[in-house]
């Protein structure tokens, strides 16, 4: 048997009984002056004298649930805990910490954590080394309890790896991997300690750190200092790293360097890549030099390099917008002609060129020149019919679709969706649902807003019973799962005219549509359709109409709602009563809501999530921040389990407490629950340390957030730009405009308003000049609230140059 020893066979009854077994302290001697009789020669016996047969993964799950163990570790420090990983195994010590973290909740030193990481560096595993020193950072108190001052957490781990881990093999190359995961985390200062540090040690960082801190530096002129410093420790620069070095120059506006690092890099034999053109062409766009982006576009051409769509679509944008659209279109069809195909994004900077020009009534010109000539291109035939269409000249367009269908070529998504809308607006219904059969023949599914127009027009040719299948083919179905679309449902008013009578659903469907888009007249116009024809509510019909009244602030009518839920022997769910305390709490009528709740209580019907959510912001507007954590340990305590939201509502009014710490103890609560934060979670913290507290916090919450790999809102961006620009800090603002737009959100004229106002009111005014360049190259106009704004800002500037200036750049923009 494999327990022939008499340890193993002890063993194996400590395994099966849960009682400790005292080993034998051969081979396992002390560490840092701990007794050999202790927990922590009992615990490495545990796992040294295993019989072979447990593997790992079998010891660990074997000690899981084992009570002594539990009890030893609960009454083990960190300092011991400490040495029980640096006398295992790797193996063992590796699932060792991750079962204390994980199953027992124990909070590992930072000496520990270093231990496994240059454990994870004996056995190549970087990435899990990469995984390890992030999740090692989020433990740092700086993220789950308060900020401190300073730099944060950088020189306490230093001094720590010199102190203790000196001598240890490979060491090296965990000081390199924290310098990058704190890079990475955005936590640029930190990250620049750290290579402080190794340069006094002559520790040499790697290409791939120096890479993500200079990405993360790339608004800022210490990039080139980052730089310098690569090449003077010998360190080849890669692509990737001179194309984010390139990047950042741009960034910068230092196009003046841009170029000549350019010419130094091919110098050196370093063929240059179609990235770096990119990112030249876009710098030069963005200030409004097409001309010599232009330039560089044939440079690149010359030189063998082929260019990508995106080398076309920066240029047809930056014609577009400067109003060059047909050198524009020139460029789409030469982008067409070297096998790239125009993606969405091509065809939507031409529309916007069309719609620009049209504006100042240049577009017909343009038309006339495309029609004449490179009529046989699918690009060409696209252009036109969607210009044709969007401007009413039916017959033409439907002319070229026939012609461009006889010559082989294929309609895209685009060109259905636009000549199915040109024909149900001209009324053509018939032709529009031969166009609808031939669009559902290619595969391409109608969405809600074909679905309203045909059926729309087929109401109106007294089709009602096909009207209706289209309806719940497609409609219906539409507005249950977009229910904030902006499809109107007067288009169906047509539908409960007639003499078919819809079921109580579809009714449903639409009045809680109405209600939700806010028109409860037509809401109640319909309810009353609806009993007209005989057709008997439901406690949802009821339920969506006390929800549009509270919403609108008619509490009048909900008398009238509840009337009709006792006439119709209706039984009103949590969903009534929740409504209708959240309503009596906005009114701070407080004795009816808990009158409502004692009636709730009566008639046994339990409250859920939604009804504790609505107390809890109760009392919080009340200023009863703690009675309202207390209605969250009495819904925790009756079983039902908060969400974010509930968690949220607490966080925000603490942190408008400026009762941070509170607000944060929160968050780690949710963590520990498995909860999971959302963005509204940290759209929260954001904004409440951005208003009510310190903007460096917020700032480091941002970047530890995106090092995570977080998906941020647009809110948590605007709010720091709003933040920033308050300040007087533009630099910051605009390189999170930046980042922002790089982020994938649609950048729109408010964001540039509620910067501007800002600005304005700062009179920083270089600052200004730079937002208002800015939305001239992404093609928007003052508004009227910005207008006002900066035309109060000129007034008090003495500097007529400048002044000036702005006013050109303002005629620029429209």
């Amino acid at each position: 048997m494999f327990c022939s020893s008499t340890v193993q066979r002890r063993l194996l009854t400590r395994l099966i009984s849960g009682k400790p077994v005292a080993f034998s302290s051969a081979g396992c001697a002390s560490v840092r002056g701990i007794p050999e009789d202790d927990a922590v020669t009992q615990i490495v016996g545990y796992f040294n004298y295993s019989p072979p047969c447990h593997n790992t993964k079998f010891l660990i799950n074997s000690i899981r649930t084992d009570v002594w163990f539990r009890n030893e570790v609960a009454r083990s420090g960190p300092s011991e805990i400490d040495a029980v990983l640096e006398k295992l195994s790797p193996d063992y010590a590796i699932d060792f910490f991750s079962l204390l973290q994980k199953e027992f909740g124990f909070k590992h030193s930072r000496n520990s954590w270093f231990i496994i990481a240059h454990i994870l560096v004996e056995k190549k595993q970087s990435r899990a080394l990469k995984c390890h020193l992030q999740n090692m950072l989020q433990e740092e108190d700086y993220f789950l309890k308060f900020f401190p001052s300073g730099s944060g957490s950088a020189p306490l781990l230093c001094d720590l790896l010199l102190k203790c881990f000196s001598g240890w093999n490979s060491t090296h190359l965990v000081w390199d991997m924290l310098a990058f995961v704190y890079s990475r985390a955005g936590m640029v200062h930190d990250a620049l300690v750290v290579l402080s540090k190794m340069k006094d040690f002559d520790i040499p960082p790697s290409v791939e750190t120096y890479n993500s801190l200079m990405h993360n530096l790339r608004h800022s002129y210490i990039m080139q200092d980052v730089y310098r410093d690569l090449e003077d420790n010998g360190i080849h620069p890669t692509d990737y790293t001179n194309s984010i070095f390139l990047d950042g120059l741009c960034k910068q506006s230092l196009i003046h360097e841009a170029i000549p690092f350019l010419q130094k890099i091919k110098e050196k034999e370093t063929e240059p890549c179609v990235v770096w053109f990119n990112t030249l062409m876009s710098s030069f766009c963005r200030m409004g030099y097409v001309d010599i982006a232009k330039s560089f576009f044939c440079v690149m051409v010359k030189s063998g390099i082929s260019a990508d769509a995106y080398s076309y679509n920066i240029l047809i944008h930056g014609l577009c917008v400067t109003g060059f659209l047909e050198e524009a279109i020139d460029f789409a069809i030469d982008m067409e002609k070297h096998g790239l195909e125009p993606d969405e994004v091509t065809y939507t900077i031409l529309a916007k060129g069309f719609r620009l020009l049209y504006l100042k009534g240049g577009a017909g010109k343009v038309s006339e020149k495309v029609l004449n000539r490179n009529s046989n291109s699918d690009l060409t035939y696209t252009i036109q019919i969607y210009w044709h269409c969007q401007f009413g000249n039916v017959e033409e367009g439907f002319r070229l679709r026939e012609e461009m269908l006889s010559k082989g070529h294929k309609l895209n998504g685009i060109l259905y969706r636009v000549l199915f809308s040109t024909l149900c607006k001209s009324r053509m219904v018939k032709e529009a649902l031969l166009l609808l059969s031939e669009i559902e023949n290619t595969g391409f599914k109608p969405d809600a807003f074909m679905g309203s127009m045909i059926v729309h027009g087929l109401c109106k040719l007294g089709k009602v019973e096909k009207a209706i299948q289209l309806y719940k083919e497609i409609c219906v179905e539409e507005f249950a799962s977009n229910p904030q679309g902006s499809i109107s449902l007067k288009k169906y008013d047509i539908l409960t005219n007639s003499d078919m009578i819809l079921d109580v659903a579809s009714y449903n469907t639409m009045i809680d549509r109405y209600m939700k888009l806010g028109d409860m007249g037509e809401a109640i116009k319909l309810y009353g359709k609806m009993l007209e024809k005989g057709v008997s509510p439901t406690i949802v019909t009821l339920n969506s109409l006390i929800t549009g009244s509270c919403k609108t602030g008619k509490h009048a009518d909900v008398k009238k709602w509840l009337a009709d839920i006792k006439m119709y022997n209706l039984v009103p769910t949590v969903a009534t009563y929740t409504t209708l305390l959240n309503a009596f709490f906005e009114v701070g009528d407080t004795k009816n809501a808990f009158g409502l709740l004692k009636d709730m209580k009566a008639n046994g019907v339990e409250p859920n999530k939604v009804t504790y959510s609505v107390i809890m912001k109760c009392f919080c507007k009340q200023g009863k921040l703690e009675k309202s954590v207390e209605v969250l340990r009495d819904m925790i305590a009756r079983n039902l389990s908060p969400d974010q939201g509930c968690y949220n509502i607490l966080i925000k009014y603490f942190c408008k407490a400026k009762n941070f710490k509170r607000a944060f103890e929160l968050h780690d609560e949710m963590v520990r629950f498995r909860i999971k934060p959302n963005q509204v979670t940290y759209d929260t913290l954001i904004n409440g340390f951005c208003v009510y507290g310190d903007l460096g916090d917020a700032e480091k919450l941002f970047s530890f957030l995106k090092g995570q790999k977080f998906r941020l809102s647009k809110v948590a961006y605007t709010t720091l730009i709003k933040a920033h620009c308050a300040k007087g800090d533009a630099w910051k603002a605009l390189a999170l405009f930046h980042q922002m737009s790089e982020a994938g959100f649609e950048i729109s004229v408010k964001d540039y308003s509620a910067a501007i106002n800002r600005l304005c009111k700062r009179s920083l005014l270089s600052d200004v000049m730079e937002f208002l360049r800015m939305m001239l190259v992404d093609g928007f106009s003052p508004d009227e609230q910005m207008s006002s704004d900066i035309l109060r800002f000129l007034d008090e500037v003495e500097d007529c140059f400048s002044k000036f200036q702005i006013y050109a750049l303002i005629i620029k923009c429209g």
